[in-house]
């Protein structure tokens, strides 16, 4: 009885064991595939406000800005004139900036872009799937790709005019 009772025991520890060891193994070796640093971008197919799909490999070459941002987001909206001024200032000079609309109608985006003035590139993203592959949390979220196709920089939260500029000055 004593050595039954023995033998399960040594099971019960074994298997403790061996899900720890699993379990700290996945979190150590664990990819995530969150784009960072260095990194290629991951590819995306979007419909545009043009009526056009737009895919990633259009930009190829170029330095690349992709704003994530809704019209319901606050800063989001505080940014747009900066967006497009800096889109105006840069479109001749292998910089292209286009946002990515997370989630809305394009009615709205539609209306949003019109009272706004904004003529850079819109991208809808109605169903989320390139801001589940950019990992987009808190918005407006913004990623850097220079001229080389690899992500410069992520920039979380509203951009100010500084703080632009200094990331453009990467893409090339």
């Amino acid at each position: 009885m004593k050595n039954s009772r023995r033998i399960v025991q040594i099971v019960i520890l074994l298997g403790v064991f061996i899900l720890g060891g699993y379990a700290i193994g996945s979190a150590v070796f664990k990819s995530d595939d969150k784009p960072g640093r260095g990194s290629e971008p991951p590819a995306f197919s979007l419909v545009g406000l043009d009526g056009k799909v737009h895919k990633l490999d259009e930009y190829k070459g170029k330095g690349l800005v992709i704003n994530f941002w809704g019209s319901w987001c606050e800063p989001c909206v505080k940014e747009m004139p900066l967006l497009e001024k800096t889109w105006k200032a840069m479109k001749d000079k292998n910089v292209e900036i286009i946002g990515v609309n997370v989630g809305e109608d394009e009615l709205t985006v539609k209306n949003f872009v019109g009272q706004f003035g904004v003529d850079f590139p819109i991208l809808l993203d109605k169903e989320k799937l390139a801001t589940k592959k950019y990992a987009i949390g808190p918005m407006p979220t913004t990623y850097f790709v220079n001229s080389k196709g690899k992500i410069t920089d992520i920039y979380v939260g509203m951009l100010d005019e500084n703080t632009l500029e200094e990331r453009l000055k990467q893409l090339n």
